[in-house]
């Protein structure tokens, strides 16, 4: 290559690499510029400090327990609370004191219903049965004193009589019209410690009837499977209208052989006990077929222990003087076996075959004395049940 050309491609990489240097500066250049327009230089300027507000703060939004759990103020009334709130405050709690005991005087408690605004009280005979002082504590608390006008063993009924302003006042029932499966409700104190406790059942059966172990039956009872528990005789069995149709009186906890039950209560259907209680207000007793005798049932065992001409029937141990028995002959060691026809056996108690006649009905015993049977005519008398 000759000189000249030599001297004429080093001038052009001269100028393209001045080109380059020249351009990077000029662009260097702007830029630099273009930063000095677009950033302000820090103030110094003073700011009074109340002028100078905060940063906001992010909050969270916090809802109150009412706002998260919705409250309902429903009332929920059904036939049950309803009947309660009617029949409740006429419940009362008995409590009785026993004379004659070695720690002066047991305590005995049972429940009661009152059925009327001048203090009358229904509840059962063995609540009261033996006692010297007898109150009755209202559904408030407040406590009355009561008397007894007058009680009836065989229905195990008794009416007392309060002092004082009456709470509330409970109608009796039609039990005639109770049907097995209906909803019924106990209110009792049980325990005495547990004041108008309120269960709830059915009617598990009518018409039942009970061996009181004394020589009678109770008869048409009602059977229920609300609870019933010591503490609760007296009280009343209600229905749904709010009708008292039974006062609780038993219940059974063992069975033949031990067995344990549960849900077997009993009460003492309305129509008996109005006729009752009717009677004790009217009186103050039970008018009850009167025949004057002293007398031990017979069983089978008994009469084949003792060698006895007859399986059933009573045993006459003693005559009362002048009372019907005595007017119409009938002496100590006779067996009566039936009265009008009707045999005195394990399904006919002495006592409800009796109580089935009325004072001054004239009746036919049937007798077992020694060899001979004998037919005799007897008016009865009237007594106290």
């Amino acid at each position: 290559m000759s000189t000249r050309r030599v001297i004429y491609v080093l001038f052009m990489i001269v100028v393209a690499v001045g080109a380059g240097l020249a351009g990077a500066a000029a662009g260097g250049y702007v830029v630099y510029n273009y930063m000095q327009s677009h950033t302000q230089a820090p103030s110094t300027i003073s700011v009074p400090p109340e002028t100078i507000q905060p940063a906001p703060v992010a909050t969270v939004a916090i809802q109150s327990p009412s706002a998260l759990l919705k409250v309902d103020n429903t009332e929920v009334s059904t036939s049950i609370t309803q009947a309660v709130e009617k029949v409740g405050p006429a419940v009362v709690t008995i409590t009785g004191k026993t004379a004659n005991t070695p720690f002066n005087g047991e305590t005995v408690s049972g429940s009661g219903l009152i059925i009327s605004q001048d203090g009358l009280i229904l509840t059962n005979n063995h609540v009261i049965e033996g006692t010297d002082q007898v109150t009755a504590t209202l559904a408030n608390g407040q406590v009355l004193p009561v008397t007894v006008l007058g009680s009836d063993q065989f229905s195990d009924l008794a009416v007392l009589k309060a002092q004082g302003k009456m709470p509330a006042v409970a109608s009796l029932g039609n039990s005639d019209l109770l049907k097995p499966g209906e909803t019924v409700i106990a209110i009792g104190s049980p325990l005495d410690d547990f004041k108008n406790t309120v269960t709830a059942g059915v009617v598990s059966a009518t018409g039942r009837t009970l061996d009181t172990g004394n020589g009678y039956f109770m008869q048409n009872m009602i059977q229920t499977d609300a609870a019933i528990n010591q503490g609760n005789s007296g009280g009343p069995l209600v229905n749904l209208a709010g009708e008292v149709v039974g006062i609780n009186t038993l219940i059974l906890r063992t069975g033949s052989g031990g067995n344990v039950i549960e849900g077997l209560g009993f009460a003492i259907p309305s129509d008996t006990v109005r006729a009752v209680a009717n009677q004790i207000i009217a009186k103050g007793h039970i008018s009850r077929p009167f025949l004057g005798i002293s007398w031990q049932p017979i069983s089978q065992q008994i009469a084949l222990f003792y060698n006895l001409p007859v399986d059933y029937g009573v045993y006459v141990s003693q005559v009362q003087p002048n009372s019907p028995a005595d007017t119409a002959g009938i002496k100590e060691g006779d067996i009566i076996t039936a009265i009008n026809n009707t045999p005195l056996d394990d399904s006919h108690p002495y006592v409800n075959t009796l109580y089935n006649f009325s004072p001054g009905d004239k009746v036919t015993l049937t007798i077992a004395r020694g060899s001979q049977t004998l037919k005799i005519q007897v008016t009865l008398g009237e007594g106290n049940g």
